[in-house]
């Protein structure tokens, strides 16, 4: 048995007591963000951006990073805002960002319209000689 290890158990013993031999594990990092923060962080990105607020068509972890950073200073890492996301119940689902100059009557106009069903015409396919 290795001395340091032994000193460390007799350590954690006279501390906590047996309680304290039992491995556990480690809490990790405190969170940066209060729980508060990220209510209003999930109710932001629910809500989605807006252009002329957030200069932004959809959330990147690059523009969350800046959000938080401007609002709350706080600066993480890209890939540590990828995982509060996933933490927060959010998936990498991207959805394709709307022009802001698409006009909902020039789209109704454009798209093809077909009738139901379709008819097959007879003289369309040759006939088969016996």
């Amino acid at each position: 048995m290795n001395p340091q290890r032994l000193r460390d158990w007799v350590r954690r013993f006279n501390t906590v007591g047996p309680e304290g031999l039992i491995d556990r594990k480690p809490a990790g990092a405190a969170r940066r963000l209060t729980p508060e923060q990220e209510a209003e962080l999930t109710a932001g990105i629910e809500a989605g951006p807006e252009f002329e607020r957030d200069g932004v068509v959809r959330w990147r972890c690059v523009d969350l990073r800046q959000l938080i950073l401007t609002r709350w200073n706080i600066a993480y890492h890209e890939r540590t805002i990828g995982k509060l996301l996933r933490r927060l119940g959010f998936r990498h689902i991207s959805a394709r960002p709307r022009h802001l100059g698409q006009d909902p009557a020039r789209i109704e106009a454009f798209t093809k319209t077909s009738p139901s069903v379709w008819a097959r015409s007879r003289h369309s396919s040759p006939q088969r000689r016996r």
